[in-house]
């Protein structure tokens, strides 16, 4: 057994220098026959030292390609970071709002606090958009523009802008909500002809949308996708020089884990349980970094509150529970400029204690 390991070590020793002067003839030193003797034997006695020369090489080459993911890559302004086949959208999420497809429009049941926010949310677009507007038609304020709200569910909040004059397409990925939306819609012929509704993810309507829209809403979609800067992306591709975002989300604190999730859903039953995910909220400093880093500017972030004894919302100054914000397009931002010129590319997660949990933050 001795003997076979020295042999082995010598034949791999010399198997290095024979495969690094592999090419050139020249300066080569040349193996003994006896050499050749055992370097033939290890190979056919020993397969597994080209295994362990192989595992070499493959952890040397990992780490090479590893090295190269830090390295940030340079995109050309028509290449975008999305592509049809990429979704923002969480399979398992979209399960929930299936089930509850058919109590959209429920004004007491699970939706019930959607249905009150429009006391707030529906003028905060009304005014920020007519800021932009020198004149606007009475009863019609919005006539003229164009919305897209995304995530739209059954349209709550889909129909108060087509009341208001716009034209809105309301876009959803889960199909039974947008056949609750059509439904509804379809009663009053007034906004059948306003609103437009598609069964479909926003990254599947960015090409044929770009720069189309005066406004997009994101409201209380944002806590529930799985990649919220590709989203933003997209969000800023659809939306015209000068036009309007709008947001509505819960920011990611200690209390909005408290109320939003175990109180909420867990004690409350305000809302399903399963309904949200504390880690994918987002703070109002998070949001504004990436909304600027993609051609928005945030003109204003706003405290939310809800009261489930009243069934109110109400704007407050502190935001460390929902919060609304209203961004702007730069003017001269293009759709190249929504496009990140350089990204790092996404490191592997550092390996954590399946059993820990993240702790909420402040």
């Amino acid at each position: 057994m001795l003997g076979a390991r020295k042999l082995s070590s010598s034949g791999s020793r010399y198997l290095v220098l024979w495969s690094g002067c592999r090419g050139s003839q020249a300066g080569c030193p040349r193996l003994t026959s006896l050499a050749e003797n055992q370097l033939i034997w290890t190979l056919q006695i020993k397969p597994w030292v080209f295994q362990a020369y192989r595992i070499m090489l493959s952890r040397s080459y990992g780490r090479t390609f590893a090295c190269l993911n830090t390295m940030k890559t340079y995109r050309y302004p028509w290449t975008r970071l999305y592509s049809t086949s990429q979704t923002t959208v969480d399979s398992s999420e979209a399960k929930i709002f299936l089930a509850l497809a058919h109590r959209w429009w429920d004004e007491q049941g699970v939706y019930a606090p959607l249905h009150s926010m429009n006391d707030l949310r529906v003028p905060f677009i009304r005014d920020n958009l007519l800021k932009t507007v020198a004149n606007h038609q009475p009863g019609k304020p919005l006539s003229g523009m164009k919305i897209l709200d995304v995530g739209c569910g059954g349209g709550l909040l889909t129909e108060p802008l087509g009341r208001l004059g716009a034209s809105v397409i309301g876009i959803d990925p889960v199909d039974e909500n947008i056949k609750t939306a059509q439904h509804h819609k379809s009663f009053d012929p007034v906004l059948d002809r306003r609103i437009e509704y598609r069964a479909c993810s926003l990254e599947e309507i960015v090409e044929e949308a770009a720069e189309t829209f005066d406004g997009v809403i994101a409201s209380e979609v944002v806590e529930h996708v799985i990649d919220l800067e590709t989203f933003m992306q997209c969000c800023c591709q659809v939306l015209k020089p000068g036009g309007s975002l709008f947001i509505t989300t819960i920011n990611k604190t200690q209390l909005s884990y408290a109320l939003g999730i175990v109180f909420a859903e867990q004690i409350a039953g305000i809302v399903p349980k399963g309904t949200h995910t504390w880690e994918k909220f987002v703070s109002p400093e998070n949001l504004e970094s990436i909304l600027e880093s993609n051609g928005l500017s945030v003109q204003s972030v706003v405290g939310m509150l809800y009261n489930p004894f009243s069934g109110y919302w109400h704007w407050v100054e502190n935001t460390s529970l929902n919060y609304a914000a209203h961004a702007v397009k730069h003017q001269d931002a293009g759709p190249a400029q929504c496009i990140l010129e350089e990204t790092e590319e996404p490191r592997a997660p550092a390996p954590t204690n399946p059993g820990v949990r993240e702790e909420p933050k402040e």
